[in-house]
């Protein structure tokens, strides 16, 4: 077994896309051949993202074995297409956790505890390491978040050092994501800052083999040239990464920049020609669609996009599956009523309805769910989105006026949704959800079943509240119809509407499973719809 691993650090700026050129480059290491699997390093002090804000941190993500996550693994999971787990999302928290109740079981006799060198060893301790007894390569990429200079940064710049110092240079790659601003006033694109954030990488210890340059101009060869003699790296190691009209171009972009030849020839392993016919498709079918859908995204956190990254990304792969353009159209949860639902989601081709917590908006997405559902509107409810398509089906279907949730309306007499049998009492809001994968079992003859084509499946949750069963022989007889179910019998997971074009609503979080070039089920279900539909009144 060979271990190889590349670390994606970031000059001068956050935000510079340093997960896309990590999973890019993942992509194009696993269209050569090579096991490729994805770690995020966040200095953050959070334990996981589990507890932040959505509207300040974006969406969490969650993989199979129930792990919070930064959204940087949705786009890692989406490029390499591997299920990631518990050790691929690194915090500062987490860090200082162990560190501390080692401390307090007196793991280290005694001894004074420092960053250097219990915080850093932890750190390494943290780094992918592949199975014993597999004698493949494996390569981990591993993202840094922040930028170089950061100081709650520097530990994990200093066990990066140690760590390639021991394992030497030919097993360990470091590329720097950096910024190259171009002036309009002058025309000129600048080098000196990524000069400055290498200079201060420098100064740790650590000199990068590859920087990738992004860029909203071309990089003529001599910036590329000076970059290379002020930097210390070889003229062919600077690379361009300009803004893309579509962030899954990036892989195609960077194989023309040689990115993965260059961590070949720099790790010392073969380079053999990549297979990315399936990727190039996907990307073509992008630049093509043959109409355009809009789709209403009805949601509590609409004024950071990043909220739903997921659900966005799902929407797009199933779009382009079915060549057709995604319109998302962002309406806030608080801004649709009884006299402005018309005005809003008229001439909507489709509607989702995704996750979220809290009473804020809650009326509003009800009456936008009635209206889709009246109206034979394409309509996906995702975790909170299914719960409220049955209150607002036992309110205006079934002629239980009183249907609501115990997370709103903690006394109501019709309770439709209520608590997990095993989240009753006081929790701590961290990591007490019904989190990771769980079965379900798909009726015979349902909608739901023809579309993922099999009989169980599994799906991702993230939830806390359920559907009350007691209410579902009398839902049922007014027809709706509960067609996924937990193989005990006990949890409803899925629940569609026969006679409507396409109504159905799930427990999990679907989105998480979606790939560019395999659209999840649901998704695939609506944006056929929805085309259908669109197709009706073009």
């Amino acid at each position: 077994m060979a271990m190889k691993y590349i670390f994606v650090t970031g000059g001068v700026v956050s935000g510079l896309g340093k997960g896309i050129t990590a999973a890019s480059l993942g992509r194009l290491l696993k269209a050569r051949g090579y096991h490729v699997t994805m770690q995020k390093l966040d200095p953050y002090l959070n334990i996981d993202p589990g507890t932040m804000n959505p509207i300040q941190h974006g969406e969490v993500f969650v993989t199979d074995d129930g792990t919070e996550t930064d959204l940087d693994l949705g786009h890692y999971e989406r490029f390499i297409d591997e299920n990631l787990n518990r050790n691929s999302n690194v915090t500062s928290g987490k860090i200082y956790e162990t560190v501390l109740q080692k401390e307090r079981d007196g793991v280290y006799g005694g001894g004074t505890v420092q960053v250097i060198p219990h915080v850093t060893n932890e750190i390494i301790s943290r780094f992918y390491r592949a199975p014993e007894a597999d004698d493949q390569i494996h390569i981990a990429m591993i993202e840094v978040g922040g930028t170089v200079g950061d100081i709650e940064s520097q530990p994990y710049l200093e066990a990066i050092r140690q760590f390639q110092h021991s394992m030497g240079h030919e097993n360990v790659m470091l590329i720097l994501v950096s910024l190259v601003p171009y002036l309009k006033c002058s025309q000129e694109l600048k080098t000196k800052p990524t000069q400055a954030a290498v200079k201060t990488m420098q100064g740790m210890g650590l000199q990068p083999d590859v920087i990738v340059c992004r860029t909203e101009e071309a990089l003529p060869q001599d910036v590329r040239e000076k970059i290379a003699l002020f930097c210390n790296v070889d003229r062919r190691y600077v690379m361009e990464n300009r803004d893309l009209k579509y962030l899954y171009e990036a892989p195609i972009a960077m194989e023309s920049e040689h990115l993965a030849e260059a961590a070949c020839e720099i790790l010392q392993i073969p380079c053999p020609e990549p297979d990315l016919a399936d990727w190039r498709s996907m990307v073509s079918a992008l630049y093509h669609p043959e109409k355009t859908v809009r789709i209403a995204l009805v949601g509590k956190y609409t004024k950071l996009h990043d909220a739903y990254l997921s659900v966005v990304e799902a929407l797009k792969h199933a779009g382009t599956a079915n060549r057709a353009a995604i319109e998302i159209c962002w309406i806030e949860a608080e801004d649709v009523t009884e006299a402005s639902a018309e005005t809003l989601l008229s001439g909507m081709d489709g509607m989702i309805v995704p996750g979220g917590f809290g009473e804020r908006g809650i009326p509003g997405i009800i009456r936008a769910i009635q209206y889709a559902r009246e109206n034979k509107v394409p309509f996906l409810g995702i975790c909170l989105g299914m719960q409220l398509a049955c209150i607002e089906y036992a309110r205006h279907a079934a002629g239980i006026s009183a249907a609501d949730s115990v997370e709103f309306t903690p006394d109501t007499p019709d309770p439709v949704i209520h608590l997990l049998p095993d989240q009753t009492g006081t929790l701590p809001l961290g990591g007490t959800l019904r989190l990771g994968s769980y079965p379900c079992v798909l009726s015979e003859h349902s909608m739901l079943r023809t579309l993922y084509g099999q009989t169980e499946i599994t799906e991702r949750h993230r939830h806390r509240y359920e559907f009350n069963n007691a209410y579902r022989e009398v839902l049922e007889q007014h027809g709706l119809f509960f067609s996924g179910i937990s193989p005990d019998g006990t949890i409803v997971e899925m629940m569609e509407l026969p006679g409507h074009p396409y109504f159905a609503a799930t427990q999990a979080h679907p989105e998480f499973k979606s790939r560019p070039n395999r659209p999840h089920p649901l998704f695939d279900g609506l944006i056929r719809a929805a085309a259908a539909k669109y197709s009706q009144f073009s």
